[in-house]
């Protein structure tokens, strides 16, 4: 977004650093802004989602908030559909998931998954967020594209 001429430049290419080659939305969301950041990229037709977890991000017991498990898998439903998404504004309508274990501070959490549906307006996602191989979360969801007004 450009002060709210809603010109859409596609997720950024991160050049330098831990994420270069990797693709980012800063700046435009602002709540994943403060909660990320986190990026995404695919290699041979699979998008992977990842951010480095931060002591921002853990619990009262020092592990990962469910919360932000869950903002994380909202952002994978996104960065898996990339592709269905290009030039489409689109918003979640649901978002499931079930808890399967913790992260800590400093560890890559990581996502992958896949559109088992898309139709005209609806696509519908699921899929798994990791750490060091084990499985956190897991999550489905459904997209709607919206039409410009």
């Amino acid at each position: 977004m450009d002060g709210g001429n809603e010109i859409w430049d596609g997720p950024k290419l991160v050049t330098e650093g831990e994420w270069a080659g990797w693709r980012t939305w800063a700046g435009m969301d602002a709540f994943e802004d403060q909660t990320g950041p986190f990026y995404f990229k695919e290699e041979n037709g699979v998008v992977r989602s990842a951010f480095r977890a931060e002591p921002r991000h853990m619990n009262g017991g020092g592990f990962m908030h469910g919360g932000c498990m869950m903002t994380f898998a909202d952002y994978s439903l996104f960065a898996i559909s990339w592709a269905y998404l290009k030039d489409v504004r689109a918003v979640t309508v649901s978002l499931n998931g079930e808890f399967l274990g913790p992260a800590k501070a400093g560890d890559l959490v990581e996502s992958t998954g896949e559109v088992t549906k898309a139709g005209g307006s609806l696509l519908f996602v699921r899929g798994l967020v990791s750490t060091s191989g084990a499985p956190m979360l897991n999550f489905s969801g459904v997209i709607k594209k919206i039409r410009a007004r």
